[in-house]
């Protein structure tokens, strides 16, 4: 690949501030795209880690190209912001934006503390891209910033992220599209450089203003979690007339104006995203004064927590009213399957809920079950899927991993009266009652 500046004068070399989920992707998928590129991160045992070509999570594919692009000598990783000031020209932000505790706005001192870290040593000319989620006016705030501290020839742009956890690197290195804000078109080309190995393949880049290129991810989780939670609601209506949620998202999923995805019916969305996305969505939009536009997001998410109570009732309602000493398997942790992300899961939050009710509650998770036992050091975890299952009253499936889907509920050794709730709607109802289970899942018919 012949990258070059928007002088033509050599090569482009990035940096990328943060090495947490995105951080850690993207150096290592624009490594693949043939840069030079330096990560960066406070931490130092995660540096270690990733010089070594470890990655510090579970993601498929990401490992393999982050020891590819090592061995080739264009990725590297330090603590030193100076560093990476003296040896990149483009400079990414993708560290984290969580919720402030006790409200829902984004807590930005990670964003904030790294472009003051990363100031004092850019070069002249340089280029700062914000990737992280943060709420509209947070780019002309940083940019002000920066040229308090680095003076007029440092440029801001924002990036916004679209990944997927399970898909990052495919959705790194074939994106559906590439969302731009700038306000130079200095800054426009040295971007265009950055991503024309992905646009000469036919990926679209949409050129903007900062806020519009802020609002473009948040807008695109909204309406993501929108569409998750009108499906949940449809399946609560499902439950109480005795009708089935898969069969009316089948249907209505052909609707073009519609489409099937993100209509599957269950316990619903958690993660590091879309959750405390939506909240500080509606927090800045109180802030701007716009809050009546967005007050449609509480319910959506009311409608996801519910979801979670709704589970708990229907396992209490599936052993005779009472949790106390029975024994429950949870199968799944993480938030969603090919991942190891316990971030706000609904599997976990159900598991903790079933336990402090009395529940004897086993939990199992491929990927997760270290990371889960660090939020819920209580609940019994188990490696293995039939020890886990064996002395199960009742199997709550709540993490579609597909190990879980490909079960054969015959072959789970124990007797007597035994129960599955699916929670994820993708087990086989016939199967399940075949091998001798009573059969519930969320929105639908109890037989």
């Amino acid at each position: 690949m012949s990258a070059t500046t928007a002088t033509g004068s050599a090569p482009l070399r990035l940096s990328v501030i943060g090495t947490g989920y995105l951080g850690a992707t993207h150096a290592a998928c624009m490594a693949e795209l043939g840069f030079e590129v330096i990560g960066v991160d406070v931490d130092q045992a995660k540096v270690d880690r990733l010089q070594s070509g470890r990655v510090p999570f579970f993601e498929p594919e990401l490992e393999e190209v982050l020891q590819r692009n090592l061995q080739a000598g264009r990725l590297r990783f330090t603590t030193s912001f100076a560093e990476a000031g003296a040896g990149a020209d483009v400079h990414f932000i993708c560290v984290g934006t969580p919720q402030t505790p006790g409200a829902n706005a984004a807590d930005l001192s990670q964003v904030r503390g790294s472009v003051d870290a990363l100031a004092p040593h850019l070069q002249p000319g340089a280029l700062v891209v914000g990737k992280s989620t943060v709420p509209v006016g947070t780019a002309d705030e940083l940019a002000s910033r920066l040229a308090a501290a680095a003076g007029p020839d440092v440029e801001v742009a924002w990036n916004p992220e679209f990944l997927r956890e399970g898909f990052a690197v495919a959705d790194t290195l074939r994106p559906d599209r590439l969302v731009i804000g700038v306000r130079s078109a200095r800054a426009e080309q040295i971007l265009r450089e950055v991503y024309q190995p992905l646009t000469d393949q036919g990926v679209p880049l949409l050129v903007m203003d900062f806020a519009t290129a802020e609002l473009v991810k948040v807008a695109a989780n909204s309406f993501l979690a929108t569409k998750i939670s009108f499906i949940n609601a449809m399946a609560e209506v499902c439950e109480a007339a005795g009708a089935d949620v898969t069969l009316l998202a089948q249907a209505i999923g052909y609707d073009p104006r519609i489409g099937s995805r993100f209509l599957a019916a269950g316990l619903g969305f958690g993660g590091g995203c879309l959750p405390k996305d939506i909240r500080a969505f509606m927090a800045r939009a109180g802030e701007l004064g716009a809050e009546e536009a967005l007050t449609f997001l509480r319910e959506v998410d009311s409608i996801n927590l519910r979801r979670r109570a709704h589970t708990v009732d229907l396992a209490r309602a599936a052993l005779g009213g009472s949790l106390g000493g029975r024994t429950v398997t949870v199968l799944g942790a993480a938030f969603k399957p090919d991942s190891d992300d316990v971030r706000d899961s609904p599997a976990l939050d159900v598991a903790a809920t079933l336990h402090n009710s009395g529940a004897r509650v086993v939990v199992h998770d491929p990927k997760a079950l270290e990371n889960a036992a660090r939020v819920y050091p209580n609940l019994i975890y188990q490696q293995d899927l039939i020890a886990a299952l064996s002395d199960a009253e009742l199997v709550l499936h709540l993490t579609e991993w597909r190990e879980y889907r490909d079960l054969d509920p015959a072959t789970i050794p124990g007797s007597g009266t035994r129960h599955c709730i699916d929670g994820r709607n993708t087990l086989d109802p016939q199967r399940w009652r075949a091998a001798g289970w009573t059969y519930r899942a969320l929105g639908r018919p109890l037989a």
